[in-house]
Order: C-alpha cells, then sequence, then structure tokens
C-alpha cells in the first residue's frame, strides 16, 4: 500500500494532491447521459447501447475517482479539510453524494436490489452533507463574492433523492422522497434568489468558474424530475419548471459556451444540468408528443453527448499531459 501511494504521490502525470473533487461531476454527467439515453430509446427508437456504454463508463468513472479521492486523503488530509472548508470548492463535494444516487439508478436498471442499496446510501450523505452546508452558511459572515451557482450543488442534491428513488418500494421511502422534496425545493429557491442578486449587483463571476452558470438551471430541471417521478405524472406546475429551466438554459448557453472561458475541470459542472435537461426534455416529449419538444429533447440529447465526449477528450488530455494535476486547473 505504501508503495501504491508513493507511485501516486510522485507521478509523472502530477501530483494527487491537485486532484479536484469537481471531478466527480464527470460521474453525475454520465450517468444523466445514460439515464437519458435509456429514456430516449421510447420515443426514438434507439437501442439501449448508448445507455450502457455511458452507464459503464460512469461507474469506471466513479471508481476512478474513488480510488484517486481516497488516496489523496490518505496522502494529503490537510489539503482534503481545506478544499472541504473552502467557500467556493467545498461546495462540489455534493458532486460525490449525487453521483451515487444517479449510480443507483444506472445499477438499478440491472441490478434492482444493488441499486436500491445504493440508493440507500446515496440517500442517507446527501441529506447529511446538506445539512452540513446550510448549517455552515448560517454561521453568517459570508462574503457575497463567495455566493456561486455551486452553492446549488449540495442542496439542488436532494431533489436527485426523488429523481433515483420516486419510485422506490420501502413504505419509508415516500416520506424521504417528500422531506428530499422540501428540502431541495426550498432552500433551492432561497439559494437561487441570493445568486441571481449576486450577478446582477456585482462583479462578473471570473473566467475560471463561469461554466458553473449552467447550474442555475438545476433546480428547475432536477425539480421536474423528482416532482414528476415522487407525483407518477406531469402537471402544469412541472411544466412551469421544465420551460423555466429551458429558458435558463438559453440565457446562459452563450456566456458558458465562449471561447474567452478557459479549460478547466470546473467545465464538468455544466454536465450534471445539462444532462437533467436532456431527460427532462425527453420525459415531457414522452408526455405530450409534439414535434416541437420531440425536436428540442433531440437537439438537448445531441448536444449533451457532444459536449461530454469532448469534455472527455480535453480531460484526458490534460491529465496525460501533466495540465490536469498541475495544481493550477
Amino acid at each position: 500500500m505504501r508503495t501504491f501511494a508513493a507511485e501516486i504521490k510522485s507521478s509523472s502525470i502530477g501530483s494527487i494532491q491537485f486532484l479536484p473533487v469537481s471531478l466527480f461531476a464527470s460521474v453525475m454527467g454520465f450517468s444523466g447521459l445514460s439515464l437519458a439515453w435509456r429514456e430516449a430509446g421510447e420515443l426514438f427508437g434507439t437501442s439501449h447501447v448508448f445507455a450502457d456504454i455511458s452507464g459503464i463508463l460512469a461507474i469506471v468513472l466513479f471508481l476512478a475517482m474513488a480510488v484517486g479521492y481516497l488516496s489523496k486523503w490518505s496522502i494529503y488530509p490537510q489539503k482534503v479539510k481545506d478544499e472541504f472548508a473552502h467557500p467556493v470548492s467545498g461546495n462540489f463535494f455534493g458532486t460525490i453524494t449525487i453521483a451515487v444516487l444517479l449510480l443507483s439508478s444506472v445499477v438499478g436498471a440491472y441490478e434492482r436490489i444493488a441499486g436500491q442499496v445504493i440508493w440507500i446510501i446515496g440517500a442517507a450523505t446527501t441529506l447529511a452533507l446538506s445539512y452540513v452546508f446550510v448549517a455552515r452558511l448560517l454561521k453568517g459572515n459570508r462574503d457575497p463574492g463567495h455566493v456561486v451557482p455551486a452553492m446549488l450543488i449540495p442542496v439542488v442534491g436532494t431533489l436527485d433523492i426523488a429523481v433515483a428513488g420516486g419510485t422506490m418500494s420501502f413504505n419509508w421511502a415516500h416520506e424521504v422522497n417528500l422531506l428530499s422534496l422540501a428540502i431541495g425545493g426550498i432552500v433551492a429557491l432561497v439559494f437561487f434568489t441570493l445568486i441571481l442578486s449576486r450577478l446582477i449587483h456585482y462583479a462578473p463571476l471570473p473566467a475560471g468558474i463561469t461554466p458553473s452558470l449552467m447550474i442555475l438551471i438545476a433546480p428547475f430541471e432536477v425539480g421536474f424530475l423528482g416532482y414528476t417521478n415522487f407525483k407518477q405524472r406531469i402537471d402544469s406546475f412541472a411544466s412551469v419548471l421544465f420551460y423555466f429551466g429551458l429558458f435558463l438554459f438559453v440565457v446562459v448557453f452563450f456566456k458558458v459556451f465562449n471561447r474567452s472561458v478557459p479549460f478547466s475541470a470546473s467545465w464538468w459542472g455544466v454536465s450534471f444540468p445539462m444532462a437533467a435537461l436532456a431527460l427532462a426534455a425527453i420525459k415531457y416529449a414522452l408526455y405530450l408528443r409534439t414535434w416541437p419538444l420531440i425536436t428540442i429533447a433531440a437537439v438537448v440529447l445531441a448536444l449533451l453527448s457532444f459536449v461530454l465526449i469532448v469534455l472527455l477528450l480535453r480531460t484526458l488530455k490534460n491529465l496525460f499531459t501533466g495540465r490536469l494535476l498541475e495544481g493550477k486547473s
């Protein structure tokens, strides 16, 4: 084990101490892509092979990131503590628990019991993490510059409990899903208002975290998915959530996908919000079966697939050229 740790510590591609927790968002993205392609099979008649490949890739990425980040924790525990305590990057610890929740749906498509066990673990850790972050904020003295879209991640994560477990058969799951929707829905809207105020009244976000603007659509599209999974129907309230999230996507798209924004690990923050939009669009199109919605679903799914492939290739390039783990990304 010591030899393995030493090899990681002195790797030629960089130091494990600079492995960013935000890379767990890649697991969220590919899990969401897998779920979207599985639903797309019903809408477009496509093969499940795309869902299978994306799901396997999500599992592989999670295992790789888990080994890497546990190694970082073992060798550089203070680095992990500092990252967790950071007012901005600390929010990305929510990507770990959300990744577990989404993987429960990916795995559950093949093995129901395993999916349920993973969901229970994900739900418990997500609720615990949301408590920690909300309690931390209530200590006060928050710098307005630290009010960023990433704040939504640990809280929106509770909405994913209902996304992944809306149809769980446990007699207690109904109340857990309701609890998650209550926490995620109310707190996310409060945070959204704070973030919008910061974006309007203060300086623009630094270029390095500009991609996180895409997270603004998450409360609405993830809320749509969680609410419709819980209620097992699409109603006017669900439609409002979907359409406002779609509107926000169009607004932030050209701000995020801009040549002036440098590539870094933070770009993975766009992955799951877009995946949630794609999955929501497909579900809504399946419900109404109108050509505009079917077209929107197809365009967003194609765009999501393209973006994730590009992000993966660029991240691997940065990894093997030493840029990812050099402490500057």
